[in-house]
């Protein structure tokens, strides 16, 4: 990417204000504590001027913080705003004690993830008791192609979203990434076939996790729940099947509050 954008006419600089103020928040990945001004301008397709000009309005608005001289973080107000989403509140509310309850069944990390792109987003997120520490956090996002709920979204999201993912590259994170698109391919259709999606290592070292989709008031794929944990005691198979259960339940009940009740 470097070399793209240190100019004023480059075609991946958004052109409103706007925009290129989003375009800097959104240069923030999963695992981002802070990035510096020159990575901030090279991911947005700023020149530095006006990426060091927007990141303070950005600060004095509260949307991010300097962390250190010349290095920014992602800032208290976002996440306020983020509770405020109606969908994602609603749907949080619902899976809840669904969470809770693959939380105490399996011990491990369990998730609630929408899609948002290309990405898995977490939305709520219970840290296993006796569990690895992994690098999820709610609020965050991860490639679809290497996480067990992006696998979800991926296989029943139809060919455009999956068209959309490949067309944008499939970064490899860890040695067991998935990276070509036809074995990318090959495994959400056994994906389908299972009703699970599941990722070995291939978001990060030692870490597995297996996610099912919970379904809208119309059938649709709207969010998925995911236990995840250390590769070598992580029993898939069976968590496979409590967390289908879990995705089931939730899914049922999300007609009724649909509807109010």
């Amino acid at each position: 990417m470097s070399g793209q954008s240190g100019h004023a006419g480059d075609e991946r600089s958004p052109r409103s204000v706007l925009a290129r103020g989003l375009s800097l928040l959104d240069a923030f990945l999963a695992g981002d504590t802070e990035l510096g001004l020159a990575e901030l301008a090279d991911r947005s397709g700023l020149p530095k001027p006006t990426a060091h000009r927007l990141l303070g309005e950005l600060v004095e608005w509260g949307a991010v913080e300097r962390s250190r001289p010349g290095h920014y973080r992602l800032a208290g107000k976002l996440f306020r705003l983020g509770q405020l989403v109606p969908r994602h509140r609603q749907l949080r509310q619902a899976a809840l004690p669904f969470l809770e309850e693959l939380h105490a069944t399996s011990g491990e990390n369990v998730h609630l993830a929408v899609p948002d792109d290309g990405y898995t987003l977490f939305v709520e997120k219970l840290s296993g008791t006796e569990s690895m520490v992994v690098g999820s956090r709610v609020g965050g996002r991860m490639p679809s192609h290497c996480t067990a709920t992006g696998k979800v979204f991926l296989a029943w999201g139809g060919r455009e979203r999956l068209r959309r993912v490949v067309d944008a590259g499939l970064p490899r994170l860890t040695p067991r990434t998935i990276v070509l698109p036809g074995l990318l391919h090959q495994d959400l259709e056994r994906t389908l076939a299972r009703g699970v999606g599941i990722n070995h290592e291939e978001a990060e070292p030692g870490v597995s996790a297996v996610a099912a989709p919970v379904r809208g008031a119309r059938g649709e794929v709207v969010a998925a729940l995911s236990v995840t944990g250390c590769s070598q005691r992580l029993d898939v198979e069976r968590l496979g099947r409590v967390v289908r259960a879990a995705a089931g339940a939730l899914s049922a009940r999300l007609p009724a509050l649909a509807a109010g009740r």
